[in-house]
């Protein structure tokens, strides 16, 4: 290869064959200029696939519980993959570091060019001085372990802890060192793009405790124009584990392995088969717990064991699961609390009866045993016993579940309302709508069971006909048939109670945009429970563009509606406008959606709080609320309860 007058040719003492010894060829000072390379080790930083990037933040989200409004720093960002892909999730505060000018110059321009809001720079995490600010660190990619020795490794994840705030969070990717002594490709190849082609010769260090690479990177036109060698450091996951625990981490999960999730012809490298472990920094000591008015807390949830018609299949699912697990990790960031969980509905009338808790958290929204229309029995029997709870009593549920007495209401305190007709399970007639399209749904139900993309009735005809099938599915349940509100659809959220602390959350819209043409706009069924449904992944929730007097009235609306139908520590108001454009209400909704991706907690994070710092708030409000009613004489109690 041709070089400049004077300049030194980097393959001149350089055997452009095969080499005997790869470890004897390793310069001292390789890590030096390996980052900083137009041409960098090839496995991860410059071959991408986009299915893989999918997959692998969709593993990421999955394991750690992520949110769009979490701090995070992508390090050793590269080219910026997965920091874009995130982005593109509406993840907002997201940074990407790495040594190399040129791969963060090429984030930049991929950044500016899909119109995405990331901030990448470039230089060493061992330097990078915003301590404690991130909520996650992750070093994806297979980016870790090239460095000097063991000790430049520890410092990494050290610099990683530092960067971490309290409870922060560290998502590692890496090979399975244990895998890729057994299995690594002596020699390989794969193209880079159109136009380059990597080959590869791979060995173990005299130690076995690192793979040695030579990596020949050729234009298809002009030839080699690269030749370098480098090491990385091969780590088992009990190799890991105890070294991020030397750095100061605790909670080290294994999650298993990460695959590439498309084949292809070339090599894969050592990125064929990754693990993805996460560490956590270590709990802030917890305040006093005299804080706290009631600090143990019973989280009372739904009985997986038992059928849920509700659910999809009629029983709990994986997400089902998944959100309880969700849960109770963000519910394990709350300092000043500890929590048990119970779920065995056969046994809770006898066990609470036996150990009355001292305060439950009332996340049952299923009802007793699964079933909607025992969902106020709940409270009920809290109420028996004497056992303080969160959220709405039976009054409230009871009201609230007979969705034509929430709208008559409304109607009485001059909230607007969309026209309706009740139609009686003894009913042999009613009184048809004067104009069409009708929303037809039960008049009692929760989770949207009953409405559908069929209960949008154009005509007389297709209205007898879904109020038949309704007739059939929910026997003995009456109908509403509403005016179909065609306009923007908006929900507010409300957490605090009546003379105490209040917060309205900011207003979301729900998007319809991206649905398929000619399916109706609307919340149903679908959209929470069947996961290959287009109302499943085409709908999208955004903070609402609304003038500042239209949020003043629907936060007006909803904290009036709060206070007279009784709800209490949380609840959830949507509304609707008609084609004219006046903003209807379409129900209420006490103890509303607790779940990660439900509506409340989006709404939460419009305002910048996380998952966990929600039900921090409604936690809080329903203590408070029970500490302040509570008869001066038990106050001590509640004292002697909380230093227990």
């Amino acid at each position: 290869m041709p070089t400049k007058k004077g300049t030194k040719n980097p393959l001149q003492q350089r055997t452009l064959g095969p080499v005997s010894d790869l470890e004897r060829h390793l310069p001292a000072d390789w890590w030096r200029t390996l980052f900083n390379s137009v041409y960098l080790k090839t496995d991860g930083d410059v071959v991408e696939n986009d299915e893989n990037t999918v997959h692998e933040v969709d593993t990421i989200i999955r394991a750690t519980g992520m949110e769009p409004n979490d701090r995070i720093l992508d390090l050793c960002c590269g080219q910026g993959r997965h920091s874009l892909e995130l982005a593109r999730r509406g993840f907002a505060q997201i940074t990407g570091l790495d040594r190399s000018r040129y791969l963060v110059r090429l984030a930049r321009q991929r950044a500016r060019r899909q119109g995405l809001d990331v901030a990448f720079r470039e230089g060493d995490a061992r330097q990078f001085r915003l301590d404690g600010t991130f909520r996650y660190v992750m070093l994806l990619g297979n980016s870790f372990g090239y460095f000097e020795s063991a000790e430049d490794d520890l410092r990494v994840l050290e610099a990683c802890r530092r960067l971490l705030g309290p409870l922060g969070t560290l998502v590692l990717d890496l090979t399975d060192g244990a895998w890729t002594r057994a299995h690594f490709e002596p020699r390989s190849w794969e193209w880079i793009d159109e136009q380059h082609f990597v080959c590869r010769e791979r060995s173990l260090a005299a130690d076995g405790e690192r793979l040695i690479s030579r990596e020949v990177v050729t234009h298809a036109e002009k030839g080699v124009i690269a030749d370098q060698f480098y090491a990385e450091r091969l780590y088992s996951a009990d190799g890991i584990r105890a070294l991020l625990e030397r750095a100061g981490f605790e909670g080290v999960r294994v999650h298993g392995e990460i695959q590439a999730q498309s084949e292809r012809d070339q090599d894969l490298g050592m990125m064929a088969q990754r693990l993805l472990i996460t560490a956590s920094v270590p709990k802030a000591p917890s305040v006093a717990a005299a804080a706290v008015p009631f600090p143990r807390v019973t989280v009372l949830l739904g009985d997986p064991r038992l059928p849920d018609e509700v659910k999809r299949d009629g029983q709990f699912n994986p997400e089902d699961l998944d959100t309880v697990d969700r849960l109770q990790r963000a519910l394990g960031e709350l300092d000043g609390y500890a929590f048990d969980y119970f779920d065995n509905h056969e046994a809770l009338l006898s066990h609470f009866r036996a150990e009355p808790p001292a305060f439950v958290l009332n996340l049952c929204d299923e009802g007793f045993e699964n079933d909607a229309f025992l969902e106020l029995h709940v409270p009920a029997y809290l109420e028996m016993l004497g056992v303080p709870y969160s959220g709405a009593g039976p009054t409230c549920l009871g009201l609230c579940y007979n969705k034509a007495q929430v709208r008559a209401l409304a109607e009485a305190l001059d909230i607007p309302v969309p026209l309706e007709t009740y139609y009686a399970p003894s009913d042999q007639s009613a009184t048809l709508p004067a104009t069409f399209p009708v929303l037809v749904k039960p008049n009692f139900g929760d989770s949207s069971v009953g409405i559908t993309q069929d209960s949008i009735a154009h005509s007389s005809e297709e209205l007898v006909a879904y109020v038949e099938t309704l007739k059939h599915d929910f026997p003995g349940r009456p109908v509403l048939v509403q005016e179909f509100l065609s306009g923007a659809e908006y929900s507010v959220g409300v957490v605090g109670n009546p003379g105490a602390a209040t917060q309205v959350l900011p207003v979301l819209q729900v998007n319809y945009g991206d649905l398929p043409e000619g399916l109706p706009h609307l919340l149903g069924y679908e959209s929470k429970w069947v996961p290959d449904s287009p109302y499943w992944s085409a709908i999208r929730y955004e903070e609402a563009d609304l003038g500042d007097e239209a949020v003043r009235t629907l936060q007006d609306h909803a904290l009036t509606l709060f206070e007279r139908l009784g709800c209490r520590d949380y609840a959830r108001f949507d509304f609707r406008a008609d084609a004219e454009g006046t903003i209807k209400l379409l129900e209420a909704n006490p103890n509303p959606g607790w779940c990660w991706d439900g509506k409340l907690n989006l709404m939460a994070g419009f305002a910048g709080l996380r998952y966990a710092d929600l039900l921090r708030l409604i936690l809080e409000a329903a203590q408070e609320r029970v500490a302040a009613r509570a008869p001066t004489a038990d106050l001590a109690a509640v004292a002697e309860m909380a230093s227990a």
